[in-house]
């Protein structure tokens, strides 16, 4: 995994409450191989009308190269398919701003270096009136000093220090736990000292 300090780009207001996994990709396209992409099906129904074309209307369908999404409460609820963070991280979003997530969906952001920020209801309300009166407008999120600045705003945010951690350093569970190696070595050589008879001769 890449390793993740700074997110910087334009940014897309999603104003909608608890947005699930399934609105953010419909299982029916969950069956095609990870390697052709899924950021194509991102909100697949909600970006179109009832005749299966484009709204050019929608937030989403206006804004070329978004790297930050910011919605409402309760984003990602819902199931727990982690190809609903596929479907981000392929459309080209580094991180997604939001008062609170689906727990599930959370942790999957981690583990595919998407950041999930989340800030004050009122803070969110802030900045969704900032781009839908300027769509596209830049949102900058520096994980390193943990703050969001936009529009002369400056909002700080906490993240759970391992998650910050692993983002970071582009590390997945595995590479947390060998980041513990001269640790665990140095315990097994006290262990093999103190019990020299409960290793096989």
């Amino acid at each position: 995994m890449t390793p993740v300090k700074h997110v910087s780009g334009p940014a897309v207001a999603l104003a909608l409450a608890s947005v699930d996994t399934d609105q953010l990709i419909p299982a029916r396209f969950m069956s095609r191989p990870r390697s052709q992409g899924y950021g194509h099906f991102l909100l697949h129904d909600l970006r179109r009308n009832g005749d299966g074309q484009l709204n050019a209307d929608w937030p989403l369908n206006r804004i070329e190269d978004a790297k930050v999404l910011v919605a409402r409460r309760n984003f990602g609820s819902g199931s727990s398919r982690e190809a609903a963070v596929y479907a981000l991280v392929d459309a080209g979003f580094g991180a997604v701003i939001a008062p609170s997530f689906g727990d599930i969906f959370q942790s999957n952001c981690v583990k595919n270096g998407l950041v999930p920020v989340r800030l004050e209801d009122h803070e969110v309300e802030t900045l969704i009136a900032h781009l839908l009166a300027e769509a596209g407008a830049i949102i900058d999120v520096d994980l390193d000093q943990q703050t969001v600045r936009a529009a002369g705003h400056v909002f700080r945010f906490s993240l759970d220090p391992v998650w910050r951690e692993q983002l970071m350093n582009g590390w997945d569970d595995v590479d947390v736990t060998r980041s513990f190696s001269a640790q665990v070595e140095a315990f097994r050589a006290r262990d093999r000292a103190r019990r020299p008879w409960a290793r096989p001769a």
